[in-house]
């Protein structure tokens, strides 16, 4: 079975408004589960693709700050 996991989660929240796409991101996180890991990944990477370097640079911080 051959599963394009970013074409799925693009697919899936696509129509979504930012209050959906937020909402799915708190529950992803406060529900822990490894199965959402994947598509946080999928979200985290279209967040790169459509931040600036400014933007990066403040995401890449907070990242370090957290981990």
């Amino acid at each position: 079975m051959d599963i394009n996991i970013r074409r799925a989660v693009l697919h899936n929240l696509h129509n979504n408004d930012k209050s959906q796409l937020r909402d799915t991101i708190v529950d992803a996180i406060q529900d822990g589960q490894e199965k959402m890991l994947p598509g946080l990944g999928v979200l985290m990477e279209v967040i790169w693709q459509q931040s600036d370097e400014a933007t990066r640079d403040i995401l890449i911080n907070n990242l370090a700050k957290g981990v």
